[in-house]
């Protein structure tokens, strides 16, 4: 079985600004044609990136990661199987990346979509290059991190990696990297407590240099589209340190317009 990650999405209080970020600092493409009004995604030729508005009840955070699959009867068989205790539930046809809606044994929510399935739309049923600065990586902080990451490796296919002397599990479908680290409640003395939940986006960007010149200039433009300060303050401080050392594939921190962590690295030589 053949499966990617398809999607990441975000809740956002400010999803249309949100967007606009995402496309000008990290160059992620729009699909012509699709309707705004319900959300925005961007993408950068290989992963979408769903910005929702936030709805009552909802809070706004970095939410839940999607799944593409060649079958999904048979993905949700083999699940069946394995982890009788895993539920999912048909979504409607107005969501053009995402047929059912399920989760791993520890609770983190993700979508399933069958490749060229009939339901793709807009950018989903778009064939784009990859852009230079792209998504590599999605860093999801849960309960139990060894036997998630052996979910996803399990059902889906993804090669699983541990590294010596790293708490962290890393799946991967080859071109992006889901970084399993262990959550703790420990991890966040010094500073607010986070629920288990996908963590940040890591991208990978072709210069560090070039990236921080783009984010000046762009944020000198229109102050809108600056970040949320990040690290500052004890908490702030706590918190960032918290990120520093729990992911190795990432570089440079900082936050979209949402507070959503965001890290990049450069390509490797």
């Amino acid at each position: 079985m053949t499966a990617k990650l398809n999607h990441i999405a975000i809740i956002s209080e400010n999803y249309a600004v949100s967007a606009l970020f995402y496309e000008s600092l990290f160059g992620l493409r729009t699909a012509a044609g699709a309707p705004t009004q319900r959300a925005v995604t961007v993408g950068d030729g290989y992963v979408g990136l769903n910005i929702n508005p936030r709805k009552a009840g909802r809070p706004a955070r970095l939410d839940h990661f999607g799944i593409e699959v060649d079958d999904i009867e048979n993905a949700l068989e083999r699940m069946r199987g394995a982890y009788p205790e895993v539920e999912w539930l048909k979504r409607p046809p107005t969501r053009p990346f995402a047929a059912t809606t399920t989760h791993d044994p520890a609770g983190n929510v993700f979508d399933l979509s069958q490749r060229r399935g009939g339901t793709q739309k807009y950018l989903y049923a778009e064939d784009n290059p990859l852009t230079k600065r792209h998504i590599s990586h999605l860093g999801l902080r849960t309960l139990h991190a060894e036997a998630t990451a052996t979910f996803y490796a399990q059902m889906f296919g993804f090669t699983l990696e541990q590294r010596p002397g790293d708490p962290n599990f890393y799946v991967s479908d080859g071109h992006v990297t889901v970084v399993v680290m262990p959550w703790h409640i420990g991890d966040y003395d010094g500073t607010g407590i986070v629920s288990p939940a996908p963590d940040h986006i890591g991208f990978t960007v072709e210069s560090l240099e070039t990236f921080r010149s783009d984010l000046a200039r762009i944020v000198g433009d229109n102050p809108r589209l600056a970040p949320i300060p990040f690290g500052q303050g004890s908490e702030g401080r706590a918190r960032l340190d918290l990120a520093q050392r729990s992911c190795p594939l990432c570089t440079e921190h900082f936050t979209d317009v949402d507070g959503i962590i965001l890290s990049v690295a450069p390509a490797p030589a």
